[in-house]
């Protein structure tokens, strides 16, 4: 059975669909996850620019490469474990900071992040 069976409609005028569906295709989602955001509570933002995509590829490579280096690591014990893992906890915030700046929708009530 599925998970979202009640249909919703409702009417617009030519300016309001007009507007809609500008929103719609700027944040790159369907109009459903549109409007499923926003009745949630949640502003949907615009889709990133393309190159966003491939640096986020670039930083998670770069995640996975300091990874390996950090199990040879601690196998070996020849680097400061500790500044290691410190700078790799960084690390991952910051894709994670990046990810909620560009990607994830704002909260409509507060203007921030849930």
């Amino acid at each position: 059975m599925r998970k979202r069976n009640i249909p919703f409609l409702f009417r617009m005028s030519e300016k309001e669909a007009a507007a809609f569906r500008e929103r719609v295709q700027k944040s790159g989602l369907s109009k459903e996850a549109y409007i499923r955001q926003a009745v949630s509570g949640r502003k949907p933002r615009e889709a990133p620019p393309p190159d966003y995509y491939s640096m986020m590829r670039e930083l998670h490579q770069i995640g996975n490469n300091l990874n390996q280096i950090a199990r040879k690591a601690h196998t070996l014990n020849v680097i400061d474990v500790q500044k290691y893992d410190q700078a790799m906890r960084k690390f991952e915030q910051t894709v994670r900071l990046i990810t909620e700046a560009v990607i994830l929708p704002e909260d409509m009530e507060n203007g921030g992040m849930k």
